[in-house]
């Protein structure tokens, strides 16, 4: 049954390719009648199977032409890619470099199995050769600098203090003999302010006092003017007695 089967699909496939065949050659035998030629012909026939011959030569030129420039690939040469010298020195260095390890273990190995030819022990004590220049020469500055301090030290001083107070004494003496208004310091039973009293500031300020003082006489009663005098004198003393101190401190 199925054998029967086979043959008869078979022939029905036979049977579907000589209707195929057919039509084929039954199209191509019609085709130049479907053909317009671009100039006028006599025969359509002729013409398509003319052109069809001269675009098929075409094709055919075009498949076998080559092309003007050459795009392919260099050709590749054996001894660029693989460089036989180098490969020959780098053996060589690695064989080199096996070699003295070589020879460098079996100096190892004997230095070890045996005593070193050399004393690797270090017993050199550093000297040097100025050292006792260098010496005589810090021992030099030394007894240059003990000597320049003791002359600083035993030297006096060329300004006094004392020429300069006198002076300053003498100074008020003249600036009262030319002042418009009688001063009212007191020190030790001299109406002079203290030359310490310039130092800090304080000769002014009791001037400016005095000034303002001398000013407001005329104004105020006697009474006012005796006590504000007196209260004067006792802050004039009592500066005077602190700056006396300082004074003596300071020539100590």
């Amino acid at each position: 049954m199925s054998a029967m089967l086979t043959k008869i699909i078979a022939h029905l496939e036979d049977l579907a390719l000589q209707v195929e065949s057919a039509r084929l050659r039954r199209s191509k035998v019609m085709q130049h009648q479907a053909y317009q030629p671009i100039l006028p012909c006599a025969n359509k026939y002729l013409q398509y199977r003319w052109d069809k011959n001269c675009y098929d030569m075409h094709r055919d030129k075009v498949k076998s032409a080559k092309p003007t420039i050459n795009a392919t690939s260099p050709k590749t040469y054996d001894h660029l890619l693989v460089k036989l010298k180098k490969q020959q020195l780098e053996e060589e260095r690695v064989s080199r470099i096996k070699r003295e390890n070589h020879m460098l273990l079996d100096k190892m190995s004997h230095i070890m199995q045996t005593v070193g030819g050399v004393d690797s022990k270090n017993d050199y004590v550093k000297k040097s050769l100025n050292r006792d220049k260098r010496q005589l020469e810090l021992l030099q500055i030394t007894k240059e600098n003990q000597r320049i301090l003791q002359r600083l030290s035993s030297c006096r001083p060329h300004y006094s203090i004392q020429v300069w107070h006198e002076q300053w004494f003498k100074n008020l003496e003249l600036i009262d003999s030319i002042g418009r208004y009688p001063r009212l310091y007191s020190s030790q039973g001299s109406s002079l302010p203290p030359i310490l009293a310039v130092r800090h500031g304080t000769v002014h300020s009791n001037r400016v006092n005095n000034q303002k003082t001398a000013r407001n006489a005329h104004e105020e009663p006697a009474g006012i003017r005796n006590e504000v005098a007196q209260q004067n004198e006792r802050e004039c003393d009592e500066k005077t007695k602190y700056e006396d101190n300082v004074a003596s401190e300071d020539e100590a």
